[in-house]
């Protein structure tokens, strides 16, 4: 199917909102993640894990099957990992990797198979890998060639070939390879790179293109991609955003790009996407915007709502979403995440 015409299928089931699955907020202070059932809503949320990440959740995500929930933090041992189920909720957390990441996690990505995680972190080397089979396997050989400093996000492509992590210093932005057997040699960087540091990182859908939030204007940096690695820059939007670019993600469908920026309002820039085009007339801002900052940005698996985590109450805050743009703002969660939210996912469908 084209992706206009699956996007006006998702614009149809937006008028009632998405399927029924879970969505997860990382926020700063105990318990440091919360989940909550979603249906066109949120439902009561799940009771907190027996043992709590140890410290800020700043990343989270659901595996593929969705039978398992991952959380980095900022405190040792920074990745936190339990079962996952619907009908339950959290299960007993799995046992730490042997090997942890050196210092606070910021991202966290599992391949599209399932059998690997990774996270971006603050330290070097930056990014860390294992395999995944119900528990942390041995961890990856580090990659020959590091990125350049603090990692601040990490993402699979969606056919599970390549690694990309978005980072502090220039280039701002570092593909691998990625197999059975971890990092392959680093892709050369896109010319021109990155004007500044990068926060958020997303390959699109069809894999064709690869997407950057960074520091300043215009807080979005969007390049062809294939087995080559990249082409030449899109355009910037035409209506560009003002401040740091946090967060990014491509709806289900390829056919829209929302970006998430700390300041100033609406903190959600929202543009139709083309592969082969780029950016469209950017999307009217939400009736009712976030309260601040957004560092989350995710829609769920039918396209039908997009969530933003931000670092003001209620930190969670969720729309319909449709070929027209954003619909009336839903309801706050009964339960409230209990401080910033740095990151959302929804579970698989």
């Amino acid at each position: 199917m084209d992706p206009n015409s699956l996007k006006a299928l998702q614009g149809a089931a937006g008028a009632a909102g998405g399927g029924s699955v879970d969505i997860a907020v990382a926020h700063a202070t105990s318990p440091y993640i919360s989940v909550y059932p979603w249906d066109a809503g949120f439902g009561t949320k799940y009771s907190d894990p027996s043992t709590l990440p140890a410290g800020t959740g700043q990343g989270v995500a659901f595996s593929p099957d969705g039978a398992d929930i991952a959380v980095g933090h900022n405190t040792t041992p920074y990745i936190s990992v339990y079962p996952w189920s619907s009908d339950s909720g959290f299960g007993t957390k799995y046992a730490d990797p042997s090997t942890t990441p050196t210092g606070d996690v910021t991202g966290v990505a599992f391949s599209p198979d399932g059998a690997d995680i990774a996270v971006s972190h603050n330290t070097s080397p930056y990014v860390t890998a294992w395999p995944w089979s119900s528990g942390f396997g041995t961890k990856y050989s580090d990659p020959s060639t590091v990125p350049s400093t603090v990692g601040w996000a990490v993402a699979f492509s969606p056919s599970g070939d390549d690694i990309t992590v978005a980072h502090a210093y220039s280039p701002h932005v570092s593909v691998y390879p990625w197999s059975g057997s971890g990092f392959g040699t680093k892709y050369s960087d896109a010319s021109p790179v990155v004007v500044a540091g990068g926060y958020g990182v997303t390959f699109s859908p069809d894999e064709a293109d690869i997407a950057v939030a960074h520091t300043g204007s215009p807080c979005v940096a969007v390049f062809p991609w294939s087995g080559s690695g990249f082409g030449t820059k899109y355009s910037d939007p035409s209506t560009v955003l003002l401040h740091h670019g946090r967060a990014i993600a491509f709806s289900p469908d390829g056919a829209d790009i929302a970006i998430g920026t700390t300041s100033p309002s609406p903190y959600i820039g929202m543009y139709p996407w083309t592969s082969g085009s780029g950016f469209g007339a950017m999307y009217s801002d939400p009736s009712t915007t976030p309260t601040g900052g957004v560092y989350g940005v995710v829609w769920s698996p039918d396209g039908a709502d997009i969530a933003l985590a931000h670092n003001t109450s209620p930190y969670i805050s969720v729309y319909p979403w449709s070929g027209s743009g954003f619909g009336t703002k839903y309801s706050d969660p009964s339960t409230t995440p209990t401080g910033n939210g740095w990151s959302c996912a929804f579970s698989p469908a």
